[in-house]
């Protein structure tokens, strides 16, 4: 599946985010983009969020582009699910796009989360395939 990360540019998105998945269990099984990797700008045209199968987003922190990324996945009709730190208020716009929020404490915790939404759409699609 071809899954993307996106967040804010204010959390420590790297150290936090980007490592954490890159050294997961699940990461070789799926093809991961990172939009700030190289570059902290964000060069992705429209069309590109129509190629995705998956959105995570990184919520606990508002962003405009971010919001603007949410808003073309879900014109898209891309499988959005969002996850943020505990004790964090998200913002209300969000739920226009998406109702799969995932509170979570630890890295960790993310990561269980995020392996277990994989797991369940590869099983749905193999399940569509018969």
């Amino acid at each position: 599946m071809k899954i993307y990360i996106a967040h804010s540019k204010k959390i420590p998105y790297e150290r936090e985010l980007y490592n954490p998945i890159i050294n997961s269990s699940f990461y070789q099984n799926h093809t991961f983009i990172f939009p700030h990797l190289t570059t902290k700008e964000s060069s992705n045209p429209r069309e590109f969020y129509k190629t995705l199968d998956v959105m995570f987003a990184e919520v606990s922190s508002a962003a405009t582009g971010l919001g603007i990324e949410l808003g073309w996945a879900f014109d898209d009709h891309i499988p959005i699910y969002c996850f943020y730190k505990k004790g964090t208020k998200i913002s209300g716009s969000i739920k226009c796009v998406t109702s799969n929020f995932f509170e979570y404490e630890t890295e960790s915790e993310m990561l269980q989360f995020m392996e277990e939404i994989l797991d369940t759409i590869t099983i749905k699609k193999q399940t569509k395939a018969f």
